[in-house]
């Protein structure tokens, strides 16, 4: 692995690539740093590069290094949010893309009337069919989770999120970011608004998903090199 700045240049290479394969413009994707389980120095780096939207998968690891994330940087819970974990989500995160039950959503709605604090939030979906991830597998599940979302005043709905499952075959991986894509566009429908954001692709399958339409890229071990333990 080189630098970060280098790595950087290497995946936005990748990223152009992937867009002009799809037919899309590059401004149409964000790329985020999912600095979990990363040193102070690396993350620093990486804002150091113009790095400014992170994602982070557990709280209270998130909240011993909070100080470090700057004013202008945006913060994302892209991990499991467990409900007693709720308050301290509420107090930092500027978005929870994992929610996939009623009552973590309900939690979290509380906790932030109590900050008097209005975030984002996104769906997460299991389109692998792996019993090891997270997130809602139907999509009368789906539904029932964004609505409770669309209930909590001091929560917005914008996307869907989903990890894609462990394999090295394209069209495994494009069936799995494409029914993301399906599930949102059903979604839309039946709430009567945009959802704007497909959260999917990581560092080994984000050109796939960029293919299959994602927004936002979550690149972690290509950027930073391999996680501190």
């Amino acid at each position: 692995m080189g630098s970060i700045a280098e790595n950087l240049q290497d995946i936005e290479d990748r990223i152009h690539r992937a867009c002009a394969r799809a037919g899309r413009d590059r401004a149409s994707v964000r790329l985020m740093a999912v600095s979990k389980q990363q040193p102070p120095e690396k993350l620093l780096e990486a804002l150091g590069c113009g790095i400014r939207l992170f994602g982070e998968s557990r709280v209270q690891e998130t909240m011993e290094k909070r100080t470090l994330f700057p004013d202008d940087a945006e913060v994302h819970l892209v991990g499991h949010l467990q409900r007693n974990k709720a308050r301290d989500a509420a107090g930092f995160y500027d978005a929870v893309q994992s929610l996939d039950a009623v009552r973590t959503v309900e939690a979290l709605e509380t906790r932030l009337a109590a900050a008097e604090r209005r975030i984002t939030a996104m769906v997460e979906v299991n389109t692998s069919g792996e019993e090891s991830k997270q997130g809602v597998w139907r999509y009368d599940e789906l539904l029932q989770v964004a609505g409770a979302i669309e209930n909590a005043p001091h929560l917005e709905l914008n996307g869907v999120m989903t990890i894609g499952p462990i394999s090295s075959d394209e069209t495994v991986l494009r069936r799995a970011f494409a029914a993301l894509r399906e599930f949102r566009d059903r979604l839309e429908n039946d709430l009567g608004h945009a959802l704007p954001e497909l959260s999917m692709g990581m560092s080994n399958d984000f050109e796939e998903a960029i293919l299959e339409g994602a927004t936002l890229v979550r690149i972690g071990t290509t950027l930073f090199g391999e996680r501190s333990r």
